[in-house]
C-alpha cells in the first residue's frame, strides 16, 4: 500500500499545477538548430494543411510552423488570412472565387463546418509554382495534431515541435478574431487536451497575446515575431518580458542584432528565408533556427 501511495504522489507532483508543468516543459530540449517549415512548407505543399505538415516531417524538419484563427463557433483552425483568399482557395463546389470577393468572407463570422468545405489545395498558387496540388481543407488544430502525432508514431519519425502563431491585431478584435485572452484560452485548451505543451512555442506579432501567455500560462514557450524597424530595446520594452525566442524578418538581422539577443539569453529564429545562399549566410552568422517556405533547402 505504501508503494502504491508513493507512486500516486509522484504522479501528482509530476503532472499537477503550473509550477510542475513548467518543470516538465523545461525537461524537453528545444532543437539546437530549429528547421522550420513555414505554414508547413508552402513552397512545396498547400499551406497550413495536414498534407503539408506530414510532408515536412518526412523531409526531416524539427519544427512545424503554422497559423491559427478562431471560427464563429469558437473552433481553433489553421489559416494565415483572416478571410477566404481567392488567390489560392476554391469554394465548396470547387469553383473560382471572384477576386472582387477578396476579404468578403471573414472566418470569425463563419461556423467551422462552413470553413471546412472550402478547397485549400487544388488551385495553383502563382507565388509557388512548385507547390503540389491536392484537394484538401483548412483543418482544426486538434485534428492536425492528431494526424501529425499518428504520422510520427507509425512512421518512426522523431517528435517535432509546433510553432503556432496567433493571427491577431488590436484593430481586428471581435471582427476577425476574439480578444487576446479568449484567443489564447481557446488555443491553450486544445494544446492541453492533446498533451503536447512541452513541444509547443506560441508566436505572435501581437504583444497582447504573448503577454496573456506570460501571465496565465508561463510554462509555455513564446516567440516574439518582429517586422518593424524599431530597435531591439524598443521592441522588448513594448513586450514587457523576455520571450524564449525573438523571431525577426531576416532582413532585420545582422551580427550585432544577433549578439544583443543572445546576450539576453534569447534564441533568434529568422523568417522567411527561401534561398540556399541566404540560408547558408544565416547559419554561418549563428542564428538558432530558420523558417522557410522550402524546408527541403534546410534539410538537404
Amino acid at each position: 500500500m505504501k508503494k502504491i501511495s508513493l507512486t500516486i504522489s509522484f504522479a501528482l507532483v509530476l503532472f499537477g499545477g503550473c509550477k510542475t508543468k513548467k518543470l516538465v516543459n523545461e525537461s524537453i530540449s528545444f532543437p539546437n538548430f530549429s528547421i522550420e517549415a513555414h505554414r508547413g512548407g508552402r513552397g512545396l505543399m498547400p499551406e497550413n494543411t495536414i498534407p503539408a505538415m506530414k510532408s515536412a516531417i518526412d523531409l526531416g524538419v524539427t519544427t512545424l510552423e503554422m497559423d491559427t484563427h478562431i471560427s464563429k463557433d469558437g473552433q481553433v483552425f489553421l489559416s494565415h488570412d483572416h478571410h477566404v483568399n481567392p488567390s489560392f482557395i476554391l469554394d465548396s463546389e470547387g469553383q473560382e472565387i471572384p477576386e472582387s470577393d477578396n476579404k468578403k468572407y471573414p472566418f470569425y463570422q463563419m461556423e467551422y463546418s462552413t470553413i471546412k468545405k472550402y478547397d485549400a489545395g487544388s488551385k495553383i498558387n502563382a507565388k509557388f509554382p512548385e507547390q503540389i496540388k491536392i484537394k484538401t481543407y483548412m483543418p482544426l488544430l486538434s485534428e492536425l495534431i492528431d494526424s501529425v502525432q499518428t504520422h510520427i508514431k507509425f512512421n518512426g519519425k522523431k517528435q517535432v515541435f509546433y510553432n503556432i502563431e496567433t493571427k491577431s491585431a488590436a484593430d481586428g478584435d471581435n471582427i476577425f478574431h476574439p480578444n487576446p485572452e479568449k484567443f489564447v484560452d481557446l488555443l491553450v485548451e486544445v494544446l492541453e487536451s492533446k498533451k503536447i505543451i512541452p513541444y509547443v512555442v506560441i508566436q505572435s506579432f501581437d504583444v497582447r497575446t504573448l503577454q496573456v501567455i506570460n501571465k496565465k500560462y508561463p510554462y509555455i514557450k513564446t516567440s516574439f515575431l518582429i517586422e518593424n524597424k524599431k530597435s531591439l530595446e524598443e521592441n522588448m520594452q513594448n513586450l514587457g518580458f523576455k520571450p524564449f525566442i525573438i523571431s525577426p524578418n531576416y532582413k532585420l538581422v545582422n551580427p550585432d542584432y544577433l549578439k544583443k539577443c543572445k546576450e539576453q539569453g534569447m534564441k533568434v529564429i529568422v523568417w522567411t528565408v527561401n534561398t540556399k545562399a541566404e540560408i547558408n549566410k544565416f547559419k554561418a552568422m549563428g542564428v538558432d533556427g530558420i523558417i522557410s517556405d522550402y524546408p527541403n533547402l534546410l534539410t538537404n
